[in-house]
């Protein structure tokens, strides 16, 4: 399997303090099954669905307690030179460029308003091994107040282009790589609250979006947002029992026409 091309969401992994309530959540609500915790990498645990690996979980480093919250991880060839473009555009380096044993090499950012992800230069692990399939990742998208410091800064350090949704209600941007839409960004409005800063939404597929929801609120998580049909797919928006955003698609299930979108 050939390594990502650069730009494309490769990975998603989170920070638990409860690793086992994290297991035991996404387990019921996504289907996940879990490899050993890798001691040697912090208890790095992989997540799997139908054996091939979809996400992970870990607990957090001694001193970096804090909000729970899923991290993208964005494919590039070279770590260290998306670094620098990183922060000639405005963006800032989190955690440098490090190497994790013979699996590839990460580094954590944020773009200018704020929103976090991490890079990921693949060797032996490549990032998913199932997507777009129910438990795996399905789409992401950055969530921002200020969305022209987003688009300036992604097409500037990843090879997208951009498309606007034609919509006076929503401020909704599609990056793309080679035709193929990859990456959402989604200007915040009045319904979140001051204090929900820029974050990236993780979408992971499943079966029945309802289902999905109805399984995570009886297991503690809030539901934030729908279920709501698009054209996607049915989807609704959660914050897992630890805090951490996420939403869940049901892709099979579409209604409406495709927004028309001009490019940027």
């Amino acid at each position: 399997m050939a390594v990502q091309p650069e730009g494309t969401p490769c990975w998603a992994d989170a920070m638990f303090s409860d690793v086992e309530g994290a297991k035991s959540f996404y387990g019921d609500v996504l289907g996940w099954t879990f490899g050993e915790a890798s001691s040697e990498y912090g208890n790095y645990t992989q997540a799997f669905v139908d054996g091939k690996a979809v996400a992970a979980v870990v607990p957090p480093m001694p001193g970096a307690e804090g909000q729970s919250q899923w991290c993208l991880y964005l494919a590039s060839p070279d770590a260290a030179a998306t670094a620098a473009k990183i922060r000639e555009n405005g963006g800032t380096v989190l955690m440098e460029p490090m190497q994790v044993g013979e699996f590839g090499t990460m580094c954590l950012a944020s773009e200018p308003s704020g929103a976090v992800f991490g890079v990921w230069q693949g060797a032996t692990h490549e990032g998913f091994e199932a997507a777009g399939v129910p438990g795996a990742y399905a789409w992401a998208e950055f969530f921002t107040r200020e969305p022209d410091k987003a688009d300036g800064f992604l097409p500037a350090v990843f090879p997208y282009s951009a498309q606007q949704v034609n919509d006076d209600n929503v401020d909704f941007r599609v990056y793309n790589l080679g035709g193929n839409p990859v990456l959402g960004r989604m200007r915040m409005g009045d319904e979140f609250p001051p204090e929900v800063p820029s974050y990236v939404n993780v979408y992971f597929g499943v079966d029945n979006c309802d289902d999905a929801v109805a399984k995570a609120t009886k297991l503690g998580a809030v539901l934030r947002f729908g279920p709501m049909d698009s054209p996607f797919g049915r989807f609704a928006a959660l914050s897992d029992p630890q805090g951490a955003s996420f939403s869940v698609i049901d892709m099979t299930t579409t209604q409406g026409e495709m927004p028309s979108m001009t490019d940027v």
